[in-house]
C-alpha cells in the first residue's frame, strides 16, 4: 500500500490574472506556501485589456452598486500608496448635454421615469453633481481632490470640444498600468516564497483524500501537485476549469463581456482625460495614453466564442470613433486608429439584462466536498482591477478555517516592487535618476521611473554611457532592460515586452519589433544549447 501523498503547497492558484497573482501575494505574506499556474503569460488576457483606471466607477451609482463603489474609492488612495510608480492621480472632465441619457435599464432610471417622467431619460445635472458629491465623499478621500464646476466655454479644458458645452465638471480618479500592476503582484509573491508557474496549464484536478492532486502541463511536460486547497482564478475561464479541470458542478456562471479599445495619435495637449456620456445611455472615456496618444474606450458586449480570441470588431471601433466625434470638435476617424485591445471581462452573472447592467462586483464560492470534509475548492467570479486587493483579503478570510496558522491582513500600503518612495514622489525620483545617470535622455528617465520606480537604479547597475546599456532596439529599449525583464519579470516574447511589461510597440516600426524577436529567437537557442 503506498504512504498518502504529502502536500506540496497549502494553495494552488489556477490563473496568472490580477486576482490570481494578487491572491498568491497576499497568501506568501501570511506564510502560507503557494504555487500559481498560468497557461500563458502573466496578465495576457483580461488583466492587460482594461481601461487602466483605478476608480470607484462613477456610473455604478446609477445600480445603487453602493458597497462596490464606497469599496473601490477606498482602495484608489490606498493603492497609490503601494505603487506610485506605476499608478498616479489623474483629473477627469465631464462635459454636460442635456440630450445624454440613461441605460434604461438602471435603478436610478426606473426610478426618474416614475417620479419625473418628464426628463424622458434623459440625466439632468443636478442628478449628475449629486453623483459627484457622492463620489467625492463615499470613500473618506483624502491625497485625491475634489470635484469642481467648469465653465468649458471659457476653460481651456473645453478647447478641444465641440462649441456648445458649456457646463461641465472635474473630479479625480487614478491611472495604472495594469498588465505591470499584475507582474508586480507576481514578483512579489515569488519574492515572499511562491513558485510561479507561466506557460503551465492545469489539465486536471481531482480530490485525493484531503488534498487536490493536480496535473500541469508545461515546458519540462506533465507534472504532478499536491496541494491542501485549490483557487480558481481563471478569469473568463473559471467555467472551464470547474467543469471540465475539477468536475465539480456549479450553480454560479460568468457573463463574458468584450471591452474593446481604440488607441489614436493625441488629441489634445493637456493631461486631463474625458468623461463622455452618449446618447444610448452608456460611457466612454478619452485619456492621455504613452504621451503621445490618446486612449478611446470601452464598449460593453456580450462576448461569444473563445475568451482568448477577443478582438475590437471593426463595429466597435467604428462606435468608438463616432461616439468621441460626438464631443471632439476634430472627428476621430478610423483611419487615425494605431492600435486596438480588447479583452473579455468575467462578469458574475446576475441575470442583468444587458452587458452594461451585468454587475462588476466579485462573488467568491467555496466548496468544500462531501458534507464539508474535503480539501477545499475556492472559485473567484467577476471583480474589478480597483478591488483586487480586497478581493484577494476576502479570498483568504474565505480560506481562513481551513489555515488556522496563516498570517492576518497585511497588504494595506505595502509597496509593490520599486514602489517604495512616497506617492508624490515620481517627480524627485526622475531628478535624482538624471542626476546619477546624466546620459540619460529626459523622456527615458521618466519613462524608466514610471515603469521601474527604484528598481530603475538597479536595472542601470552602474552604467555610465548608453552604449554600456547594451543594443538599442529603439524607443529607448536597451539589452540592459530586455535581460531585466527576462531575468526578473517572468518575460519570454516579444509580445511580452513590447505590450504588456511596456507599450513600446507602439513607438517602434515593424522592423525594430521584428529584431527584438530575432534577437530574443537566438538567445533562447543559445540558452537551449548551453543546458
Amino acid at each position: 500500500m503506498s504512504a498518502p501523498a504529502r502536500p506540496e503547497a497549502d494553495l494552488f492558484i489556477i490563473g496568472g490574472g490580477i486576482n490570481g497573482c494578487g491572491i498568491a501575494r497576499d497568501a506568501a505574506g501570511r506564510g502560507l506556501s503557494v504555487i500559481l499556474a498560468e497557461q500563458g503569460d502573466l496578465a495576457q488576457a483580461t488583466s492587460s485589456a482594461s481601461t487602466k483606471l483605478f476608480h470607484g466607477g462613477l456610473r455604478y451609482l446609477e445600480f445603487f452598486e453602493f458597497r462596490l463603489v464606497r469599496e473601490a474609492l477606498e482602495e484608489r488612495e490606498t493603492l497609490l500608496a503601494a505603487m506610485p510608480h506605476i499608478s498616479w492621480p489623474m483629473r477627469f472632465v465631464l462635459p454636460y448635454s442635456p440630450e445624454m441619457r440613461f441605460p434604461t435599464d438602471t435603478p436610478t432610471s426606473r426610478v426618474l421615469s416614475f417620479a419625473m417622467p418628464w426628463l424622458r431619460g434623459r440625466r439632468p445635472a443636478w442628478l449628475i453633481r449629486l453623483g459627484l458629491f457622492l463620489y467625492d465623499n463615499l470613500g473618506g478621500r483624502r491625497i485625491l481632490p475634489g470635484t469642481k464646476r467648469l465653465d468649458l466655454s471659457r476653460d481651456p479644458l473645453g478647447k478641444p470640444l465641440k462649441p456648445g458645452f458649456r457646463l461641465g465638471w472635474e473630479y479625480s480618479d487614478c491611472w495604472v498600468q495594469d498588465s505591470r500592476l499584475v507582474v508586480l503582484n507576481a514578483r512579489d509573491a515569488q519574492a515572499r516564497g511562491a513558485t510561479v508557474l507561466t506557460r503551465t496549464r492545469v489539465t486536471h484536478a481531482e480530490r485525493v483524500g484531503r488534498l487536490w492532486r493536480i496535473t500541469t502541463e508545461g515546458a519540462g511536460g506533465a507534472r504532478t501537485h499536491h496541494a491542501r486547497a485549490l483557487v480558481n482564478a481563471g478569469g473568463p475561464w473559471v467555467e472551464e476549469v470547474i467543469r471540465d479541470v475539477a468536475h465539480i458542478p456549479s450553480t454560479k456562471g460568468v457573463r463574458l463581456v468584450r471591452g474593446s479599445h481604440i488607441v489614436v495619435p493625441r488629441l489634445y495637449d493637456h493631461d486631463r482625460c474625458y468623461f463622455f456620456q452618449g446618447e444610448d445611455g452608456r460611457i466612454i472615456f478619452a485619456i492621455p495614453f504613452e504621451e503621445d496618444f490618446t486612449l478611446i474606450g470601452t464598449t460593453d458586449m456580450d462576448h461569444q466564442g473563445p475568451p482568448g480570441e477577443a478582438r475590437c470588431s471593426e463595429a466597435e471601433r467604428d462606435y468608438l470613433c463616432a461616439f468621441a466625434s460626438r464631443y471632439f470638435a476634430k472627428a476621430v476617424t478610423p483611419g487615425q486608429v494605431v492600435w486596438t485591445y480588447s479583452g473579455v471581462r468575467p462578469l458574475y452573472d446576475d441575470g442583468a439584462k444587458s452587458a452594461t447592467a451585468a454587475t462588476r462586483d466579485y462573488v467568491l464560492s467555496l466548496h468544500d466536498g462531501e458534507a464539508g470534509g474535503g480539501a477545499p475548492l475556492l472559485n473567484v467570479f467577476g471583480g474589478k482591477i480597483t478591488t483586487y486587493r480586497r478581493l484577494a483579503e476576502s479570498a483568504l478570510a474565505k480560506l481562513a478555517p481551513f489555515f488556522p496558522q496563516a498570517g492576518d491582513d497585511w497588504t494595506a500600503r505595502v509597496p509593490l516592487p520599486g514602489g517604495d518612495f512616497p506617492a508624490d514622489g515620481a517627480e524627485d525620483l526622475v531628478a535624482q535618476l538624471q542626476a546619477s545617470h546624466p546620459f540619460l535622455p529626459p523622456r527615458l528617465a521618466r519613462r524608466l521611473v514610471r515603469t521601474y520606480g527604484t528598481e530603475a537604479f538597479l536595472l542601470l547597475d552602474g552604467a555610465d554611457s548608453m552604449a554600456a546599456l547594451g543594443r538599442d532596439f529603439g524607443a529607448g529599449l536597451t539589452e540592459a532592460e530586455v535581460t531585466w525583464l527576462i531575468r526578473h519579470e517572468f518575460a519570454q516574447s516579444a509580445e511580452d515586452i513590447l505590450w504588456r511589461r511596456t507599450k513600446l510597440g507602439l513607438h517602434m516600426t515593424e522592423a525594430q519589433r521584428r529584431e527584438l524577436e530575432a534577437f530574443l529567437d537566438t538567445r533562447h537557442a543559445a540558452h537551449s544549447a548551453a543546458e
